[in-house]
C-alpha cells in the first residue's frame, strides 16, 4: 500500500469563530476572548491532536465603527499571548506575527528569540508588511507594495544577523574560573542599509541552532519574490484548488531560481470551516453569521478591493469583465482584489450574488460549509492533486467549529494516513521538516 504524504496543519487562534454575527451565539464564549484560560484550553486540545502549530495573525490598527457589531480587530498582542500559551504546552509550535513596516528589527529579533527560549524552540515568525496602521507609527502614507517588500527583505536580513550575533555556545557559565561567556563568540552586526542602521549584537542568546521557521502571506509579484527568498511556509489565500496549484508551482519555481530547494517552501492555504453535525445546520450557521451584512458596506468593500463602484447598479444587474478597472489600478490589497477580479471574469455574477460571495464577504480563503467528513474529503482531495502542503485552519461561525475540527476532522485525516498520530520532534522546525 502506498504511504500518503503527511500534510501540515496549523490552527489560527485569531479567533475567527467570532467574526460578523457569530459572537452572538449562546456558545460563542465571547466574554472570554481576552482570557488566557480560554486559549490555554484550545492550545492544549490542539497539542493533543498533534497539530503542527498555533498561528496568531495580527493587525496594528482599529476602526472604532467596527466594534458596533462585532469584535473587529480587537486583540491581544500576539507574542505576549503566545508566551502565555508556551507555559501550558510542550510540543506544539507557536507562530507569532510582526510587521516589518512598523517595528524596529532589533525589537522583533529580541522578542522572537525570547519566545523561542521560553518555548524551547517552538517559535515561528509570520512576516507581514501590513496593509494599514501607518498613522499609528508616524507614517503619513503607506509605502507601495514594492517598497514594503524591499524593506521587508532588508529587515529579515538584519534580524537573521542579530540572531547569529549571540550564539548559544557563547555562554560557558564556568563557576570555577569565573567565566560566564566568551566575548569573542559575539559579533557586531554593523548593518548599514537603505532602511536600517543596526550595530548589534543582540542581547538575547539564540536557542540551540537558532533556526526559526519563517511564514509569509504575500501573493503579489513582489510578495511572491520575497516569500520565495526567505519563507518556509506560505499562509495562502486560495479559494479554489486551481489557484492553489498555480501559487504552489510558481513559488516553487521562484525558490529554485534563487538557489533554494523547492521542497523547503510549504504552501498552507487558509481554510474557513463552518462545521456542524449536518450540512443543513452548517448552512444555517453560515447564514446566521452573515445575516446582518449591510449591502452598502459590501459595495464599499468591492470598491476598496477592485476600485469598482457598484452604488448605482441594480441588484439583478450582471457584473462583467469589461466593467473592471485596469489591472494595475492601485487598491488596498492586490492579493484579495485579484481573487475578486477572477471571480467576476469567470462567473459574471449579479451584484446581489457578488455581494454575498465568500471572496467579498470574507477574507478570500478556501471555505467549507458542512460536516467534519465534508472537510476531511475536501482536504484530502486538495492533497491528492498537490494543491498545497497542508492547511491553516480558520474555524468559523461557531466555537463548535473549533471542537469539531480538533475532535473529528483531524482524526479523520489521521485515519486516511494524511496526518501524524504522534510528534516526532520537539521544535517547530522538526514538525515542518525545516533543516
Amino acid at each position: 500500500m502506498t504511504t500518503r504524504k503527511h500534510i501540515h496543519i496549523g490552527l489560527s487562534v485569531a479567533p475567527t469563530w467570532l467574526m460578523n454575527d457569530a459572537w452572538r451565539r449562546d456558545d460563542s464564549n465571547v466574554e472570554n476572548v481576552f482570557s488566557t484560560d480560554f486559549f490555554v484550553e484550545i492550545a492544549k486540545r490542539a497539542e493533543k491532536a498533534k497539530i503542527d502549530f498555533l498561528f496568531r495573525p495580527d493587525t496594528l490598527f482599529m476602526k472604532p465603527e467596527m466594534i458596533a457589531g462585532s469584535p473587529g480587530f480587537s486583540s491581544l498582542d500576539p507574542t505576549i499571548q503566545l508566551a502565555a500559551l508556551a507555559e501550558h504546552t510542550s510540543k506544539i509550535g507557536l507562530v507569532t506575527t510582526a510587521s516589518t513596516t512598523f517595528y524596529p528589527p532589533y525589537i522583533v529579533a529580541r522578542q522572537i528569540q525570547s519566545l523561542n527560549i521560553l518555548s524551547k524552540g517552538r517559535v515561528g515568525w509570520n512576516i507581514v508588511t501590513s496593509l494599514d496602521g501607518n498613522e499609528n507609527f508616524g507614517i503619513s502614507e503607506m509605502p507601495s507594495s514594492e517598497d514594503r517588500y524591499r524593506q521587508a527583505a532588508e529587515f529579515s536580513d538584519v534580524v537573521h544577523k542579530l540572531w547569529a550575533s549571540y550564539p548559544s555556545d557563547a555562554i560557558i557559565a564556568d563557576r570555577q574560573t569565573g567565566t560566564y561567556g566568551n566575548p569573542d563568540a559575539l559579533t557586531r552586526t554593523d548593518h548599514h542599509g537603505e532602511f536600517y542602521d543596526v550595530a548589534g549584537p543582540l542581547n538575547t542568546p539564540a536557542f540551540g541552532n537558532g533556526k526559526v521557521p519563517l511564514f509569509q502571506a504575500g501573493a503579489s509579484p513582489a510578495g511572491r519574490d520575497f516569500a520565495a527568498s526567505v519563507a518556509h511556509a506560505i499562509f495562502a489565500a486560495t479559494p479554489d484548488p486551481e489557484v492553489a496549484r498555480e501559487l504552489r508551482s510558481d513559488l516553487r519555481e521562484r525558490a529554485a531560481s534563487k538557489g533554494r530547494d523547492p521542497d523547503d517552501i510549504r504552501i498552507l492555504p487558509g481554510l474557513n470551516m463552518y462545521l456542524a453535525p449536518t450540512r443543513e445546520e452548517a448552512r444555517e450557521i453560515f447564514a446566521q453569521t452573515h445575516a446582518r451584512m449591510d449591502p452598502r458596506r459590501m459595495i464599499a468593500k468591492v470598491k476598496e478591493l477592485i476600485a469598482l463602484d457598484l452604488t448605482d447598479h441594480p441588484m439583478d444587474a450582471r457584473v462583467t469583465a469589461d466593467m473592471l478597472p485596469p489591472a494595475d489600478t492601485v487598491v488596498r490589497s492586490k492579493t484579495h482584489g485579484d481573487l475578486v477580479r477572477r471571480l467576476i471574469e469567470r462567473d459574471q455574477p449579479t451584484v446581489k450574488d457578488l455581494l454575498t460571495r465568500p471572496e467579498v464577504m470574507g477574507s478570500s480563503h478556501w471555505i467549507v460549509v458542512g460536516t467534519p467528513e465534508d472537510a476531511v474529503n475536501e482536504i484530502a482531495a486538495w492533497a491528492d492533486i498537490n494543491a498545497g502542503d497542508g492547511i491553516i485552519a480558520l474555524p468559523s461561525g461557531s466555537h463548535k467549529s473549533v471542537e469539531l475540527f480538533l475532535d473529528q476532522v483531524v482524526p479523520g485525516l489521521q485515519e486516511r494516513g494524511l496526518f501524524r498520530t504522534e510528534y516526532s520532534g520537539h521544535t517547530l522546525a522538526d514538525h515542518l521538516g525545516v533543516k
